[in-house]
């Protein structure tokens, strides 16, 4: 069996992972990293790339071309996003590689990324509609609760679908009324508040279902599966989006729903949007500003109410003219 080369891009890319992994980068990072750092590894080795020494700068930015001009199977090229999510990874690769003294500089650390615009979420529910997906689950039914708690959770909460899935029970603290984000986006921690009623729906899942739903060791995770295990991305993905299909609304979404849900509501209900953007996680303001072009409603109850145009002038009125 030959031995593989412990100089070359594919082992250099093992070390790489195992090192995030040593520094407790979640699961999930670590394997979205190694999957678009395999796609690149595969594009060297396509051009009998074998070494990290032989890649230099302008080669990287072949390669970025590469990924603009990459064409999916239905003919739509990569979304500005998926071309990050490609060439984030190298870059963090081949500055770790500078750092460890594999090459003597990195090439990457002048890559001008593709720039993504802030846009508006898709959807957003009103707090009617919010309530009319919180209000499907039987909290009767051992799962209903469960699910009951999950949804009341991520709209009481904002918080994303990995964070919530590795919450753990020790995580929320029903005196202070907040849960512990342990190592969120970015590999940080953050307390965020949460509601009365979410907790009351947690308190009774942890009471009544979830020890139901332990199977053999208990590693603490708060939001078990019928099988007794953690939800993975996508099922807890799939379980959301059910609950919003079988509303009846016209709007489409899942978790993510929940957290802009959560955003736009308390905009539009005077929260400081400072305050918000610590209870999100973003790192910059701006990714949380979006949301203010999003709480329309509370804009329009004050033009309504303050606009000199909103009254016609004296001796006008659009019904005026409508029979002439």
């Amino acid at each position: 069996m030959e031995t593989p080369d412990p100089e070359s891009l594919a082992s250099h890319l093992r070390r790489f992972l195992l090192h995030l992994e040593e520094k407790h980068y979640s699961p999930e990072t670590v394997a979205t990293r190694a999957r678009h750092l395999r796609w690149f590894l595969l594009w060297c080795e396509e051009r009998g790339l074998t070494r990290p020494q032989e890649i230099d700068r302008a080669l990287l930015e072949r390669y970025q071309r590469h990924v603009f001009h990459y064409r999916q199977a239905n003919g739509e090229p990569l979304a500005i996003g998926t071309q990050q999510l490609r060439l984030i990874p190298v870059g963090l690769w081949f500055k770790w590689m500078a750092k460890q003294g594999t090459i003597p500089s990195n090439p990457a650390s002048e890559l001008e990324l593709p720039k993504r615009g802030l846009r508006l979420p898709k959807a957003v529910l009103t707090a009617r509609e919010a309530e009319a997906v919180l209000a499907l689950p039987n909290a009767r039914m051992l799962i209903g609760l469960r699910d009951k708690a999950i949804l009341e959770t991520f709209y009481s909460t904002g918080i994303r679908r990995a964070e919530l899935i590795h919450l753990r029970a020790q995580d929320v603290d029903f005196e202070r009324g907040c849960v512990m984000i342990r190592e969120g986006k970015g590999g940080k921690d953050r307390v965020v508040p949460i509601g009365d009623r979410a907790l009351a729906w947690i308190g009774v899942y942890v009471e009544r279902t979830r020890p139901r739903l332990v199977r053999s060791e208990d590693d603490g995770t708060l939001f078990l599966t019928n099988r007794g295990g953690p939800f993975s991305l996508v099922r807890m993905t799939g379980m959301v989006m059910d609950y919003v299909n079988r509303a009846g609304l016209e709007k489409k979404g899942s978790c993510h729903l929940f957290r802009h849900t959560m955003a736009t509501l308390m905009l539009e209900h005077g929260a400081d949007i400072r305050a918000l953007q610590e209870i999100l996680g973003h790192e910059e303001l701006t990714t949380t500003q979006i949301y203010t072009r999003v709480s329309i409603s509370r804009l329009k109850a004050i033009h309504s109410a303050t606009h000199p145009g909103r009254f016609p002038a004296v001796g006008q009125h659009p019904e005026a003219d409508a029979g002439e």
